[in-house]
């Protein structure tokens, strides 16, 4: 019996019995299950352990502890990444030979990698929808000071978010902390990142997943723009003249409306009082999360909080007009919760209900049956949408929390090594 130093994020006691003792590659614990992921330069092995699936990487234990270090600030900053749960250092095989270390994850429920987005019930515009969820994440990067120093669409999960995307950070083994990126830095990452992901495009498009008419250079090319025009409108100062003070007032709820808080702002004089100039000094994400969680209780992403806020403004609304006087916003979120989305949910068979979160299963149905209101001119109705879309959408589809499966275009083995 080998020796091993297990350091974890609450208890584990259901990994403490894994073969700690032997390098990764040679593992056979029956707990090992196939997700789809994307490559990695390491080992990497999949193990379910009391309904949680937890990924394990090998790399050397000077890499292992910096990037369980580094993943741990990522969240602490509200980045989106998976989630650092423990190391496994000082091993040793049963000869007393030196093993490398373990970085243990969680694997992230309902999320897919790249290649299985262009592979399964594809979303309009995917292309497009990646590259916006990922110049999200690189601003959110960059603004909490972090490099990320080789971003790919290999390193990156991705879930669905009514309708958008939203991407998670997977592979923290290059990056590094500042306590400010400069401009140098910023644009090295970007670059680093375009031609990654444009190499990944042609991959796909040799495999046959993406079209010969699309360039996958000029594709990768449209992150650049996407990350200026959402860092500008975050970070730049504007100045107006006094009179126009309401104007500050406005760039907040447009910073809002992207999902922002300003959470600290400065105003200063300028031109002997005459003009004001408006400094964000601190945005903090997750502007629609934060509402919603406060009305509801419910976990969820940005852009499915958005459509929840909508949906709960309407049936407001429509509450406020049929007993002609005003109701309280919270009053209104406890019924919408309870007849309209749990109402609508409930519907769901409970085997098909987990194939997705809640929140984005709310908007696909909500969706359907607009689609098919559309298409039959009149409104059919949540009985007969929620049935319609079990039937010819929800029951054919794989189930992504837990999707223990080859990957769908390499069907690589469970050790993927680059």
């Amino acid at each position: 019996m080998g020796n091993y130093t297990i350091i974890t994020l609450g208890a584990a006691t259901e990994l403490l019995d894994l073969p700690f003792d032997k390098p990764l590659e040679e593992w056979t614990d029956p707990r090992l299950v196939q997700v789809p992921r994307g490559i990695s330069r390491h080992v990497v092995r999949f193990i379910r352990a009391h309904n949680q699936i937890f990924a394990i990487k090998e790399a050397t234990e000077r890499y292992v502890t910096r990037e369980h270090h580094l993943l741990r600030e990522l969240a602490e900053a509200s980045v989106p990444v998976v989630d650092a749960f423990g190391t496994v250092l000082d091993r040793s095989d049963h000869d007393g030979h030196h093993l490398d270390g373990l970085l243990i994850t969680k694997h992230l429920p309902y999320s897919l990698p790249y290649r299985s987005l262009f592979t399964e019930r594809s979303l309009p515009d995917l292309r497009s929808r990646l590259l916006d969820a990922l110049a999200q994440l690189f601003v959110r990067l960059h603004l909490t000071g972090f490099f990320w120093g080789d971003c790919s669409l290999s390193n990156t999960l991705f879930r669905r978010d009514a309708g958008a995307l939203a991407a998670y950070l997977v592979d923290a083994e290059t990056s590094e902390k500042h306590p400010q990126l400069s401009r140098g830095q910023r644009e090295h990452d970007l670059t680093i990142a375009t031609e990654n992901i444009a190499g990944e495009l042609m991959d796909l498009q040799a495999g046959g997943y993406l079209s010969l008419d699309d360039d996958p250079i000029e594709t990768a090319q449209g992150l650049q723009p996407r990350y200026d025009q959402l860092w500008t409108e975050l970070t730049d100062d504007q100045v107006y003249p006094t009179a126009e003070s309401y104007r500050i007032e406005e760039r907040v709820r447009r910073l809002n409306s992207l999902g922002f808080d300003v959470s600290e702002i400065g105003i200063r004089t300028e031109d002997a009082g005459r003009k004001l100039r408006f400094e964000t000094h601190i945005v903090e994400p997750g502007h629609h999360q934060r509402r919603v969680y406060a009305l509801t209780g419910l976990r969820v992403q940005e852009n499915q909080a958005r459509q929840i806020l909508s949906d709960l403004a309407r049936f407001r609304a429509k509450w406020i007009e049929g007993v002609e006087h005003d109701i309280p916003e919270d009053l209104a979120a406890r019924r919408w919760l309870d007849e309209k989305f749990y109402g609508v949910l409930s519907m769901v068979p409970p085997r098909l209900r987990a194939k997705m979160p809640d929140a984005e299963l709310f908007y696909e149905i909500a969706e359907h049956r607009w689609l098919m209101s559309e298409h039959l001119g009149r409104d059919v109705g949540r009985q007969a949408a929620v049935e319609d879309y079990v039937k010819t959408v929800l029951s054919k589809l794989p189930d992504a929390s837990v999707q223990v499966l080859t990957d769908p275009i390499t069907e690589e083995l469970p050790v993927i090594r680059e």
